[in-house]
């Protein structure tokens, strides 16, 4: 909820009646849902694009990674966009861009024309993203509802993530590649009417300035630093493209800390970082999706290169790991009530670094049916913990700064995947086995769950947490 004073306009209608709960979570999961499935639905559609449209290498790298730059570096714009504009009107802008370029996607005629698509889709997403986590606080302002909600939209990262190959196989071997794209137009549209219809206006904040010096500076930081990562794994990690990227992070980070100390409204106040929910949160947010969405990597090359599956087959072999993620996000909401965030999120990464630690010791060449388990672990992890450690961040945040709150957590998130992709693909070129540089991938992300759940003790309150005043 908005404190009164200090917002205007957009005219806020309040939170979701009783007779109409669900409408503001179908909307919201609706756009993450699109927003998340298309970081991995074009991975098995590449090889038939690059072949149709006659893409080089490099066409085909930004294909893939153009989208994550775009949609990492604007994440936290699009929340200072959506706490001073409004995280509804904010978010349908995002909606309609992110439609759009799909539709310019599918009917795109040459590489460069689907990579400019691809880039559009990403600042659709940078604007969508931040708004979800704001609305639906604004929507479900009791706590219990609340977490159940924040579960059901953290579940979407999972099984959007996962479902990825597997309706990606589907529509490639069936369709055609285009209708990868295609099929978010009336995804899209569906998103756009509930939220118009049955989501309540948000608060606009004429006070809140946009602070552009330091939200390019933050653009230049985050889009260097998901390049680096996600060029790492392919190029080596002392190329000397990489190094300069690593090292032109330093003076970009160093910029944007000074703007912070000297504006008079800073996009991301440093205080709310030295939050330990807040940024304790965001933090843990990074590490399991370092460990999860590097598993579904290492898993899927797994799967089809040395297995030899097909890419609708590596889908379905993945499916554990996306039925947990459901089943998981709505026992944690029903739970957060009864015992808090704390021990749920604890749980959770417990959970995951028994499940990868599991796969690592499970042999040079374990069969499929010794790997349900882990998998199964490891999302079920993830997502137990994810619902508590979001709402331990937004219940943290200042009412003025829901939007800013929600990008930081996903910007956060977004570097962790590339950073586990990086190092996972990185490992397994290093090692002259795969089977080593695979064990290896999994028992560092093992590592990086059980860190999480120290910091889980660490910076999870017992009780409800405590709003910074704005």
């Amino acid at each position: 909820m908005v404190r009164a004073g200090g917002a205007q306009g957009d005219r806020p209608q309040g939170p979701a009646t009783p007779g109409r709960p669900l409408a503001p979570l179908l909307a919201v999961c609706a756009g993450y849902f699109m927003v998340i499935l298309d970081v991995t639905v074009i991975n098995v559609a590449v090889p038939v694009v690059g072949r149709e449209l006659s893409a080089s290498l490099t066409g085909i790298q930004w294909i893939t990674d153009g989208y994550t730059l775009v949609f990492a570096g604007l994440l936290l714009t699009g929340g200072a966009l959506g706490d001073r504009l409004g995280n509804r009107r904010i978010f349908c802008t995002g909606v309609v861009v992110f439609t759009a370029a799909s539709v310019g996607c599918g009917l795109a005629q040459s590489a460069g024309a689907l990579v400019a698509a691809r880039l559009c889709e990403g600042l659709g997403a940078a604007l969508i993203v931040p708004g979800s986590l704001a609305l639906l606080q604004q929507a479900y302002p009791a706590p219990a509802e609340r977490s159940w909600a924040f579960g059901l939209w953290g579940s979407m990262a999972g099984i959007a993530a996962s479902a990825g190959p597997l309706l990606g196989g589907l529509l490639v071997t069936t369709v055609g590649w285009r209708w990868v794209f295609f099929i978010n137009v009336p995804v899209g549209c569906v998103c756009l009417l509930l939220t118009l219809r049955r989501v309540a206006a948000s608060a606009r904040r004429a006070d809140r300035p946009v602070d552009w010096p330091a939200q390019c500076a933050l653009i230049v930081l985050v889009a260097l630093l998901i390049a680096v990562l996600n060029e790492a794994g392919r190029r080596g990690w002392t190329d000397p493209l990489i190094v300069t990227g690593a090292v032109l992070c330093l003076p970009a980070a160093g910029a944007f800390v000074l703007r912070e100390r000297l504006a008079r409204t800073p996009v991301l106040p440093l205080r709310l970082l030295r939050s330990r929910p807040m940024g304790g949160g965001a933090a843990i947010g990074l590490l399991f999706n370092f460990a999860f969405y590097g598993m579904i990597f290492t898993a899927s090359l797994d799967f089809q290169h040395q297995r030899g599956l097909t890419a609708l087959r590596t889908g379905i072999a993945l499916f554990p790991a996306v039925v947990m993620t459901m089943f998981a996000s709505v026992l944690s909401g029903r739970l957060a009530r009864r015992t808090g965030h704390r021990p749920l999120v604890t749980t959770g990464m417990l959970l995951g670094a028994a499940g990868l630690a599991g796969w690592a010791a499970a042999g040079r060449d374990p069969a499929y049916a010794l790997l349900v388990a882990p998998m199964m672990a490891a999302g079920f992890g993830t997502s137990f913990a994810l619902t508590g450690t979001t709402a331990t961040v937004m219940a943290a945040a200042p009412d003025a700064y829901s939007g800013t709150a929600s990008a930081l957590f996903n910007t956060t998130r977004q570097i962790g995947s590339a950073a586990g992709v990086a190092l996972g693909g990185s490992l397994l070129a290093a090692t002259a086995d795969f089977a080593t540089g695979l064990r290896t991938s999994m028992a560092v992300g093992a590592a990086a769950y059980l860190t999480a759940a120290a910091l889980a003790l660490f910076c999870i309150p017992r009780g409800p947490s405590v709003r910074l005043a704005d």
